[in-house]
């Protein structure tokens, strides 16, 4: 297997973090890479919008503009 350095550090550190295997590691990374995704996202003008939880209020550029203005 080849792998990029900055690949196999970045798993070796999750590896250490998690107290696993590197092989472990990487098969649970693979397979999540794998899986396909659960639903294609809506897309409004080319650009995909994310979903957000029930009741969740949605995110206005009021909302945006309010809170660079709290900085």
């Amino acid at each position: 297997m080849d792998l990029d350095e900055d690949i196999l550090r970045a798993a070796k550190d999750l590896a250490e973090e998690r107290s696993q295997s590197l092989g472990r590691v990487l098969s649970e990374l693979a397979r999540k890479g794998l899986q396909p995704f659960p639903q294609p996202l809506d897309a409004r003008n080319g650009v995909p919008l994310l979903p957000r939880k029930p009741g969740a209020r949605p995110v206005t550029s009021q909302t945006v503009k309010d809170l660079l203005e709290s900085d």
